[in-house]
């Protein structure tokens, strides 16, 4: 899989690099991504890769983290 969010689909971006002598190169422009866990409205949790404004957004359920039983 390429560098995409798995939320909004944001993906790379491609421009010009512009000098000081205004010569243009290619050059891309990539979305922030983060792997992070992810709670499935099933209750499924698994890592997933998102941008961050997604995580900024609250389009991220992250799992509640438990405590042992036992201790």
């Amino acid at each position: 899989m390429g560098k995409q969010c798995e939320i909004c689909g944001k993906k790379a971006q491609v421009g010009n690099l512009v000098s000081h002598s205004n010569i243009k190169t290619k050059r891309r422009f990539n979305p922030n991504l983060q792997t992070v866990r992810h709670q499935f409205d099933n209750g499924e949790v698994r890592s997933i890769t998102v941008c961050t404004r997604c995580l900024r957004d609250g389009a991220v359920r992250k799992p509640v983290v438990r405590a042992e039983q036992g201790e």
